[in-house]
């Protein structure tokens, strides 16, 4: 199996890039953030996914773990095979596709090409309970714009509703707790009163 390829960019194509490394290029589907980094950079590594099918070899391309994680769940999925995995994490960022989840918003996932109201549903259904901020694990550190929606998102993970982790969240900030770490173990201790 081909876990990761570091090398010179060849060649970029839409959705893709062409990757030499020692004298071999490897043909490459990668999500928009891969292709960004190695579009901007000419040169870097990626985490891949090998598939082998009777018709072919196709490798994805992911530009951290967090990616190939999520990327894997998705294909989990009944009817989501690997060019739609690629497909989602290249329409939308990996934080957007696990709130969507998280949350169940349906229609958000949806406006991604060629993933429907009905397959979007089954995403949600099937990983709904799989998803939460820990899938960003691999990200860059430091406390994102969105940190309080990664901490609603860690709650609601455990069991809580929307509402209740919302609700947890503000108390946090309330009592002074800035970081996503400090802001969920102070939203825990006032739901759990």
């Amino acid at each position: 199996m081909i876990g990761y390829i570091s090398g010179n960019v060849m060649e970029i194509t839409p959705g893709g890039v062409l990757i030499e490394n020692n004298g071999i290029g490897y043909e490459v589907a990668v999500t928009a953030s891969a292709l960004e980094r190695l579009a901007r950079e000419r040169r870097g590594g990626i985490y891949t996914y090998l598939q082998l099918r009777e018709d072919g070899v196709s490798l994805y391309g992911f530009d951290n773990l967090a990616e190939k994680n999520m990327f894997i769940k998705l294909i989990s999925v009944s009817g989501v095979g690997p060019k739609m995995g690629i497909t989602i994490l290249a329409g939308m960022s990996l934080k957007d596709l696990a709130t969507a989840i998280a949350t169940s918003d349906a229609k958000t996932l949806s406006r991604v090409k060629g993933c429907g109201k009905k397959t979007a549903e089954r995403i949600i259904v099937e990983l709904r309970e799989n998803v939460s901020s820990i899938d960003l694990e691999g990200l860059p550190a430091g406390l994102p714009a969105s940190a309080d929606g990664d901490s609603v998102i860690a709650l609601m993970s455990l069991g809580f509703t929307r509402s209740e982790a919302e609700r947890g969240v503000a108390a946090a900030h309330a009592s002074g707790a800035q970081t996503v770490e400090e802001v969920i173990a102070a939203a825990l201790k006032n739901l759990a009163k």
